[in-house]
């Protein structure tokens, strides 16, 4: 029996966090107290962290590629959100 590559272990790891970090933005969203919604607040960062770490992981090991952005795209990125925020 074979078992799960670091690869698999990880992305799973990951696809997880990404899961959680949802189900605890949305709680929070939805918290009518406010001691509840601080505590989703906190746990929703902590499990930002986790997923972080995931990343850095699988990024460290090659298992998630990120290619460098051109600067005409980051720029335009920029200039899009600015526009929005305003």
């Amino acid at each position: 029996m074979q078992g799960f590559t670091d690869k698999e272990i990880l992305s799973d790891g990951l696809s997880t966090q990404k899961a959680t970090t949802e189900k605890f933005n949305n709680f929070a969203n939805e918290c009518v107290h406010d001691p509840v919604r601080t505590t989703m607040l906190q746990i929703l960062e902590q499990e930002h962290s986790i997923q972080k770490d995931v990343f850095n992981m699988m990024h460290a090991r090659g298992f998630y590629e990120t290619p460098a952005a051109e600067d005409k795209k980051v720029n335009e990125a920029k200039q899009k959100f600015a526009a929005s925020v305003c």
